[in-house]
C-alpha cells in the first residue's frame, strides 16, 4: 500500500535526517494509527538497524531478538552469543553503528515500550545509549515510537530521569482527516459517493488500518457489517484490546470514555467522576491526560466559564460506535446495518457523530469560508440559566463577526421549518443577551448536502456541505 497523506510528518522527518546533529525523535498516537508504517515507508531503504520488539516477552527473549537483529544488519561478526543485558546490547549495537560507512545512521526501535520489561535495566541502559554516545555524535538519528501511551508520556515525553529533556523531537501522529481517509479509499480503488465516506468516517474515524480492510465492490453498509457487526466481523472485539494495549490500568480509562459517550456534549470533571465512580485526584488527572494525548478525548472551556468548569468530550468515532451500538448487543443475534436506518439510536448517533466530523474539521471550514487568514477563536457556549441551550461550535473572529455553527446530519438538503427557525432565533437572541457581544452574529448551517431553500432558510447567513470539509 502506499503512503498517503502525512505531509508535514514527512517534511518534518527528512529534515531531521538532514540535519548535521544527532536527533532524538518520539512518535506517538492512538493505536493503528500508522506510526511504523509511515517510518517504514519514509526510510525503507536508509534503515541503519531497526528492531521490533516482542509483546510480552520476557527479557531473555526480548535481547534474543535484539540479537538476532543485529546479526541481520551487522553479519555474524557483530556478537556470537546473545547479550546477557541490555548494557551489553547496546554496546554491540553501537559497536555496530561506529563500523559502517561515512554518513546518517537511522536507528528505529519500534515498540519500545514492550523491551521494558520488570527489573530489566532496559531504561537506564537506553538513556545511556543516548546520552553517553549518540547524542555525543552529529550523525545518528534515533527514532521510537509505541502504542502504549501511558508508557511513552511517562517514561519518555515527562522523563524525570537520565532522559529529561532529552527529546529533541516529538511528533504526535494524528487520525486522518476526510480528504487524507478520501485520498486512501481512491488509491485502493475504491469509489464511493459522498454520504458513504462522511457515513464510514463518522464509523472508523480517521485511523488509517481500520481504513486499509476495506475492499472493492462493496458499498460502505455492507463492509460495516463485514468490519463491526457480522459474528466473524473483524474489528467487532477490537475494543477488547484497543485500551489494554495503550494504557496501565485501562479499566479506568475504559470507564472515562463510556461515561463520556452518554453526553456529546461533554462533561465537567466532577460529573465525569459521579459518572465513572472514579476518585478524584492525580491518578485521574493523568488518566484523563493519557486519553487526550491520544486522540479519544478533548479538554474544553466554554466561553464565559473559568478553566475549573472545563468540559471533557468523547472525539474517538470507533469508541463513540462501539457503545452506540457493539457494547449492548453482545448477546443479542448480529444486526445489519441497514435494520438501523430510520431508527432512534442510528438518528442520534449519526447526530451526535456528524457534529464531532465538524468539530475535527474547522480548519477546513474556515477555509471554506475564507477566513483561514483571520485571527479566529474556535469555542462553545452554553446558557448559564436552566434553558438547554448549547452551541458546540463558534467562532469568535478579528473582524467583529461571530459565525454559531448548526451541524446537521442528512441524506438530502437539509430543510428548515418554521419550529426549528424559531428554536434558532432564541438561540442568538439568547446568547446575544448573556454574552452582551456587539459584534455580528452569522448562523451557519454544515449538512452533507447543504440547505434546502425556503420560507425559513434566510435565517441562516451561510451553507457549507460536506465537500467543503473534504478540501
Amino acid at each position: 500500500m502506499e503512503l498517503v497523506g502525512r505531509n508535514k510528518e514527512i517534511i518534518r522527518l527528512n529534515e531531521l535526517f538532514e540535519r548535521n546533529r544527532s536527533e532524538f525523535v518520539v512518535l506517538y498516537g492512538r493505536r493503528r494509527i500508522g506510526k511504523t508504517f509511515l517510518v517504514r515507508k519514509m526510510f525503507q531503504n536508509r534503515m541503519s538497524f531497526q528492531l521490533t520488539a516482542l509483546a510480552n516477552a520476557s527479557l531473555s527473549n526480548q535481547l534474543l531478538n535484539f540479537h538476532y537483529s543485529l546479526v541481520q544488519t551487522f553479519g555474524d561478526s557483530s556478537s556470537n552469543k546473545s547479550p546477557s543485558n541490555w548494557l551489553e546490547a547496546f554496546q554491540l549495537l553501537k559497536q555496530g553503528l561506529e563500523n559502517l560507512p561515512e554518513g546518517k545512521k537511522l536507528v528505529f526501535i519500534d515498540e519500545l515500550p514492550w523491551l521494558d520489561t520488570p527489573r530489566s535495566g532496559f531504561l537506564s541502559a537506553f538513556e545511556h545509549f543516548w546520552n553517553d554516545w549518540a547524542s555525543n555524535r552529529n550523525d545518528v538519528l534515533l527514532i521510537v515510537c509505541g502504542s502504549a501511551a501511558s508508557w511513552m508520556i511517562g517514561k519518555l515525553l515527562k522523563n524525570r530521569g537520565g532522559l529529561h529533556n532529552r527529546v529533541t523531537e516529538r511528533i504526535h501522529l494524528k487520525p486522518f482527516c476526510l480528504a487524507e481517509c478520501k485520498a486512501m479509499i481512491e488509491s485502493m480503488g475504491l469509489e464511493w459517493s459522498l454520504h458513504q465516506l462522511l457515513e464510514m468516517y463518522q464509523v472508523l474515524g480517521g485511523v488509517p488500518y481500520y481504513w486499509s480492510l476495506l475492499s472493492k465492490g462493496k458499498s460502505a453498509t455492507q463492509l460495516i457489517d463485514d468490519l463491526l457487526l457480522g459474528g466473524s466481523a473483524l474489528l467487532r472485539n477490537e475494543m477488547q484490546n484497543l485500551y489494554a494495549s495503550l494504557f496501565t490500568n485501562y479499566q479506568a480509562h475504559e470507564a472515562i470514555v463510556k461515561a463520556l459517550s452518554t453526553q456529546k456534549s461533554g462533561l465537567n470533571r466532577d460529573k465525569l467522576l459521579q459518572l465513572s465512580k472514579l476518585p478524584n485526584g492525580g491518578g485521574t488527572t493523568q488518566i484523563l491526560e493519557e486519553l487526550e494525548q491520544s486522540d479519544f478525548i478533548r479538554k474544553y472551556s466554554p466561553i464565559g466559564r473559568k478553566s475549573r468548569d472545563s468540559i471533557y468530550q468523547l472525539t474517538d468515532f470507533f469508541t463513540l460506535f462501539h457503545f452506540s451500538f457493539l457494547e449492548n448487543s453482545k448477546k443479542a443475534t448480529p444486526q445489519s446495518w441497514m435494520s438501523y436506518i430510520d431508527h432512534p439510536r442510528h438518528r442520534a448517533w449519526s447526530g451526535y457523530s456528524f457534529e464531532l466530523l465538524c468539530l475535527m474539521h474547522t480548519d477546513q471550514i474556515k477555509r471554506a469560508m475564507g477566513i483561514s487568514g483571520i485571527e479566529v477563536n474556535v469555542a462553545s457556549w452554553c446558557a448559564k440559566g436552566d434553558k438547554p441551550i448549547q452551541i458546540d461550535l463558534l467562532m469568535e473572529r478579528r473582524d467583529q463577526v461571530i459565525n454559531i455553527f448548526e451541524m446537521k446530519f442528512s441524506i438530502a438538503p437539509y430543510s428548515i421549518d418554521k419550529s426549528y427557525q424559531q428554536e434558532l432565533l432564541t438561540k442568538i437572541d439568547t446568547f446575544r443577551r448573556e454574552t452582551k457581544t456587539r459584534s455580528a452574529v452569522h448562523l451557519v448551517l454544515v449538512s452533507p448536502y447543504g440547505l434546502q431553500a425556503n420560507s425559513y432558510s434566510g435565517t441562516i447567513q451561510l451553507a457549507l456541505t460536506g465537500e467543503d470539509l473534504i478540501k
